[in-house]
């Protein structure tokens, strides 16, 4: 039954956003959303068994904006580091805790850290994540731990 939903859900947004009622075109978007099914079930994504954590729909719609400043931010000191010598470039790895209770926000945590210009996760581990900083600023608000406690709050009771 898992199964039937998930190819009816994606076929459905499939629609949404195509907006193609060809019938060769319904048949090859409904033959990729088979075939992103059985990708999907072979990895094991499908199971009662797999991580599926309830994100707050309303805590997502705040931090997608709160992500959207850290990334201006940080384009503004990277920009900074590159143009203003003096300012130089102190790059360094780093360990910061991860606190996030399920695979799908470390994930996100580890994306969100990736997103941000001068600072790419390296490697991630179930509750620490390495990460290269462009600069030691960069480094040192990540380790404050606002974005970890961020990601971690996503997964609020609805």
């Amino acid at each position: 039954m898992r199964i039937v939903v998930v190819v009816l859900v994606l076929f459905g947004l499939w629609l949404l956003f195509s907006g193609f009622f060809e019938p060769l075109l319904l048949t090859l978007g409904l033959l990729s959303c088979l075939f992103v099914t059985w990708i999907a079930q072979r990895m094991g994504l499908l199971t009662p068994e797999a991580d599926h954590t309830p994100l707050h729909p309303l805590r997502c719609l705040g931090y997608i904006p709160w992500l959207a400043w850290q990334v201006a931010k940080s384009n503004i000191d990277v920009v900074q580091s590159i143009l203003i010598p003096s300012k130089g470039i102190s790059s360094r790895v780093v360990r910061v805790p991860s606190s996030q209770p399920s695979n799908l926000l470390r994930s996100l945590y580890a994306n969100s850290i990736t997103l941000t210009p001068g600072t790419i996760s390296i490697n991630v581990t179930d509750d620490v994540i390495t990460v290269h900083a462009l600069s030691r600023e960069g480094a040192e608000e990540l380790e404050g731990g606002e974005m970890d406690a961020r990601v971690t709050a996503l997964a609020g009771k609805r």
